[in-house]
């Protein structure tokens, strides 16, 4: 069994930046187990105008900052940050745009309304992180997508960029959570997505439907090398569709030496 050397975490929450919660602490602590295991990791997430800059400290990395992506042909330009989490030695990365993360909130608003450009952000946020990993010329064994927000990762990974050597033999693995939003994305989802490498027929699970939980998981699940169950509790209709898939996969793991777990199941991929 090979031992992988570089985990590259994608989450959607991370404590301390957002408050505590299931997703938000895998986001912080996991990183931090598998480092201390003496794997390399890096980690990003999207930068939520929750997230206080001035108390958590985070500061805009010009060389990396300046690129524009285009979604639905508007230029929306790239801004990284980053802070440190001192005590566990871990740096943390932050896609930021003022379109789309500068908001009092995180998915949804003061009324629990979701935003309706979430199909719009979680593309942005994945593409971001795709590209500054280029950036900083670092190359992951594994690539770990925590959270709905980040479902898109393992296609633009398979398809996308599946020809780049920062990626060319990355393994994805995707977390399903308990964390189901509420309301459908657009309707032109589906060629929002398009880009060079990814054509209509890779994105049939959520062209001409209903772009629900259940549609944006089985999507991430068709590009991923593996799947973990990260809640307990999960939407049934996606273990169902991870089963009847034969999915690689490793399910809930209670205790303290879940890390120990995820680990294996990274080397075993």
């Amino acid at each position: 069994m090979k031992k992988i050397t570089k985990v590259l975490y994608i989450s959607q929450e991370i404590f301390p930046y957002l408050p505590e919660s299931e997703l938000s602490n895998m986001g912080r602590y996991l990183p931090q187990a598998v480092q201390d295991r003496g794997r390399e990791t890096r980690t990003f997430m999207p930068k939520f105008g929750a997230v206080n800059e001035r108390r958590n400290q985070l500061h805009e990395v010009i060389r990396l900052s300046g690129m524009n992506l285009i979604i639905d042909d508007t230029d929306h330009p790239l801004i990284i940050k980053v802070a440190s989490i001192q005590s566990a030695r871990m740096q943390v990365y932050f896609i930021d745009n003022d379109d789309y993360f500068h908001r009092k909130n995180t998915i949804a608003d003061e009324n629990g309304e979701e935003y309706q450009d979430n199909d719009e952000r979680t593309i942005f946020f994945v593409r971001g992180v795709m590209e500054t990993v280029k950036k900083l010329r670092w190359t992951p064994d594994v690539i770990h997508c925590q959270g709905w927000m980040t479902a898109l990762a393992p296609l633009y990974i398979k398809k996308a960029y599946n020809d780049d050597p920062f990626f060319k033999h990355s393994k994805v693995v995707y977390s399903i959570f308990n964390d189901d939003f509420k309301n459908p994305f657009r309707d032109l989802f589906a060629e929002r997505l398009l880009l060079e490498g990814i054509e209509k027929k890779h994105v049939v699970q959520v062209k001409d439907k209903i772009i629900d939980f259940v549609a944006l998981s089985k999507l991430a699940i068709d590009y991923s090398d593996a799947v973990i169950q990260s809640s307990p509790v999960v939407n049934q209709k996606v273990l169902d569709y991870i089963a009847s898939e034969n999915v690689k996969f490793l399910p809930f793991q209670s205790g303290d030496d879940y890390a120990d777990a995820y680990v294996q199941f990274y080397d075993s991929l």
